[in-house]
This record gives structure tokens, C-alpha cells and sequence, in this order.
């Protein structure tokens, strides 16, 4: 397969598994041809044309021919400057690696990728919270995570697979919708009393089952095993952490437990006020699992590809 056929099935996956639904993707880039078709000549040279079509900025091709043929994938949660000299290494060494593949953003799709956060605005409103509220709140957070990126240097690793001539993408958040709408659908089905059903669940899951053998197990942060659950949302998707504020909004609305990746000590607290249930079911486990259901779906369509585990990944297939 070409390297242009692996972006373009990633987004539409991506599309297809959007926890907003499709129909909502489908507004988004119609008000971004709005936007780019009322701009001036000149502002029109600093538009972003590939986001007409591609919601996602933080899953890009960062580096390499569009056509090249990908048979060998090397592929990371978090790729750098050192794995990328790493692939350099295995190749020169004789391992044939086509291209490398980061989850975690970097270069313009880390530069960029704040853009992606506003899909929380419709995730959220999607739980019951008015839509008035999640886009003021969700506002202020792309604010925050805007000013956090512009000091960086995003350029170095997009930069590193340049000089070494390796084909370089990531694939962040069509990975992560993936595993927010396969947990929610399949949590939905299970329709849990205790928590430590859903992490019992979780567990079953080869990604989580991996994770849990290294000591890094789905945890309840707040709440207990035997804690019902209520209304579960699994909150996975939408370029980083929400806001605190919008957990006393989820719990009005009526949610009970939330299944997130990763959660920082304010928003524990905050949700333990609120009397919400949080289960972290793990950050690398659920990456691995939004990339893997990922790339079943690119191996159903082009074939078996040889993936080189590197940077956290493991490879299951289903």
C-alpha cells in the first residue's frame, strides 16, 4: 500500500468512529470551507488546506512521498529524536522499516493539535450538558493548551526524520476514537452494577491484560469495587484533558462513572466532591488499543503488514 492510502483509511476511520458522530464531523468541515472560502488571497496562503478534509490535525503525515510503498511499519507511542535514530540504526543494520508511526503528536500535528480539543464541546453535549456551557467551557481549554504549545520547539522531530530520510505520521486522535467508541459500545452492552465489573472487563482486553502484567493495572480513583456505576461515559478522545469544571456539569447531567486514560490529582478531587465513580483504565494500555483496532482495520483493507513494536507499542490483533 502507498503511504497516502494508510492517511487517507486513518481519517476515515477516524470519521466513522467519532464519538460526535459523523453527521457532526460533517458540520465541522463545512463551517471550515466557510471559513477558508471567506478569507482574503493573502490569508488564504496561511489556511491549512488539508483540514477541509481531515478533522483531525494532530494525525498528519509529518514526513515522505505520499507514494512510497509501505510493507514494514515501526510504530510508537511516543516517537522522538532517539527512536527515529533508532530506526536508523535496525536499518542500516539490515531491518527494513518503510515508515515510522507515532501516536502521540509531534511537529505541526503537536503545533496544531489544540484544534482537535474543540471536539469535546459536542462530546460533552452529548452526556447532557448544554451545548451553551460545553463550548464556553471547552473554549477557555484550547485557550490553555494553545499557550502551552507555542513556546515549544515542535519542529526537532520532524526535523530528525528529514535528515534521516524516514517516512514519518502520527495517529493520535484516530486512534483514540477508536477506543472511546469500542469501550462505550461495549461497556453500553455489558450494562455494569459495580465498577469492578467494568474493570474486570477491561482486563480481558489483551492491551490492558499487557499492562496489568507490568504492574500498570486499570485502577478506581474514586469510588471502590463494589460502587455502583450509574450512567458510564468513557472519556477517551478530544486531544487532551477536559476541563475540571465540566465534572460538576457531567454529574448534574446525570453521569455516574467515568472511564477516562488518565486524570491529574485536581480532577480526582473535584470528581470525588461531585460523587463521581473515575476508573483510569491506563494511558499507553488504551493507546495501544485505539491503534491496534486501527490497524486491524488498515490490515483488513491492504493485507498483513509487518509492524516493528517499539516506544510502548504491542501489537494484538483481533
Amino acid at each position: 500500500m502507498k503511504l497516502k492510502q494508510i492517511q487517507e483509511l486513518f481519517v476515515r476511520e477516524g470519521i466513522e468512529t467519532d464519538p460526535r458522530g459523523v453527521g457532526a464531523v460533517e458540520l465541522d468541515l463545512l463551517k471550515r470551507k466557510e471559513e477558508y472560502d471567506a478569507l482574503s488571497k493573502e490569508k488564504k496562503e496561511f489556511f491549512d488546506i488539508e483540514s477541509l478534509t481531515n478533522p483531525y490535525y494532530d494525525s498528519r503525515i509529518l514526513y515522505g512521498d505520499e507514494d512510497a510503498e509501505i510493507k514494514t511499519a515501526m510504530v510508537g507511542i511516543d516517537i522522538e529524536s532517539p527512536e527515529l535514530l533508532l530506526a536508523d540504526r535496525l536499518i542500516n543494520s539490515g531491518k527494513k522499516i518503510d515508515l515510522v508511526i507515532a501516536h502521540h503528536p509531534e511537529g505541526y500535528a503537536y503545533s496544531t493539535f489544540h484544534n482537535v480539543v474543540g471536539m469535546q464541546t459536542d462530546i460533552l453535549h452529548k452526556q447532557g450538558i448544554p451545548v451553551n456551557i460545553t463550548e464556553k467551557l471547552i473554549s477557555a481549554r484550547i485557550r490553555e493548551v494553545k499557550r502551552s504549545v507555542m513556546p515549544q520547539n515542535n519542529e526537532r522531530v520532524s526535523d530528525a526524520a528529514k535528515l534521516l530520510d524516514i517516512p514519518f505520521m502520527t495517529a493520535h486522535s484516530v486512534a483514540d476514537n477508536h477506543v472511546a467508541s469500542f469501550l462505550q459500545k461495549e461497556i453500553d452492552a455489558l450494562s455494569p452494577r459495580f465498577l469492578k465489573e467494568i474493570t474486570a472487563f477491561l482486563n480481558k482486553q489483551p492491551e490492558y491484560l499487557h499492562s496489568s502484567k507490568m504492574g500498570m493495572c486499570p485502577t478506581v480513583l474514586a469510588g471502590n469495587d463494589d460502587s455502583r456505576c450509574g450512567k458510564v461515559f468513557v472519556d477517551m478522545t478530544g486531544g487532551t484533558e477536559g476541563p475540571v469544571e465540566s465534572l460538576e456539569k457531567l454529574a448534574n447531567a446525570g453521569v455516574g462513572t467515568i472511564v477516562c486514560m488518565h486524570l491529574s490529582p485536581k480532577a480526582v478531587k473535584e470528581a470525588e466532591k461531585q460523587n463521581l465513580n473515575i476508573i483510569l483504565a491506563g494511558h499507553i494500555s488504551s493507546d495501544n488499543l485505539g491503534l491496534n483496532l486501527l490497524f486491524d482495520k488498515l490490515e483488513n483493507k491492504f493485507g498483513n503488514i509487518e509492524f516493528v513494536e517499539a516506544s510502548g507499542f504491542r501489537r494484538f490483533r483481533r
